[in-house]
């Protein structure tokens, strides 16, 4: 079993940065940060595998933010940087214990936080 929960959202101005937070207890794979804005589909955002750090993008957020992990403490992060008004929604951190495919695809993992709330505003 894993337990996740999230920290760090909140709200910020077009251009600034959040730092968000995964508390993970268990044993992961590879652990997610998804968001989904008011009537839009989940997306995934960032994803990292536990055991290489190996770590992949959505495109649109390729050199502006940064996904890594505290092995020791169990914590992954997501660095947000270059924020847009679009990119507002609930964050939500996900988890696998098993191998997986996709990264990225939602319907892969099996372990959800609660989500935080991201408000960025222009």
């Amino acid at each position: 079993q894993v337990q996740l929960e999230e920290f760090g959202g909140g709200s910020v101005q077009a251009g600034g940065s959040l730092r968000l937070f995964c508390v993970a207890t268990g044993m992961t794979y590879s652990t997610a940060w998804f968001r989904q804005a008011p009537g839009k589909e989940r997306e995934g955002v960032a994803a990292i595998i536990t055991g290489n750090s190996h770590s992949v993008y959505i495109d649109s957020v390729k050199g502006r933010f940064n996904i890594s992990r505290d092995n020791a403490r169990n914590i992954v992060f997501l660095q947000m940087n270059s924020l847009k008004p679009e990119e507002s929604g609930m964050y939500y951190c996900a988890a696998s214990s098993r191998w997986i495919g996709s990264l990225l695809g939602s319907h892969e993992y099996g372990y959800w936080g609660q989500g935080t709330q991201v408000t960025v505003s222009s």
